[in-house]
């Protein structure tokens, strides 16, 4: 009496549409977060290799930066320190 049921090999209604979203799902493409997450991680990546690229050539073309002139006093200064007197004293 208990094998004897009138639903035995049928499925609730609720279940069989659990199972078709689960096989439709795969089949609409990419997910949207995906699709974002990767054009953020390019752009990101072009920009960083761009500012290398811009890096290198300013490195080749671009001539040494000139240092500052040093002023009479603070010359004055570092040759008293080192004990060499300064011309005129």
């Amino acid at each position: 009496m208990a094998d004897d049921f009138e639903f035995a090999d049928k499925v609730p209604p609720s279940f069989d549409r659990v199972g078709n979203v689960i096989k439709d799902s795969s089949s609409k493409g990419f997910n949207p977060g995906l699709i974002v997450l990767l054009l953020v991680g390019g752009l990101l990546l072009i920009f960083l290799v761009g500012n290398y690229v811009l890096y290198t050539y300013a490195q080749k073309t671009l001539p040494p930066r000139k240092k500052k002139p040093i002023s009479k006093k603070k010359m004055k200064k570092e040759k008293l320190k080192q004990g060499i007197s300064a011309p005129g004293e």
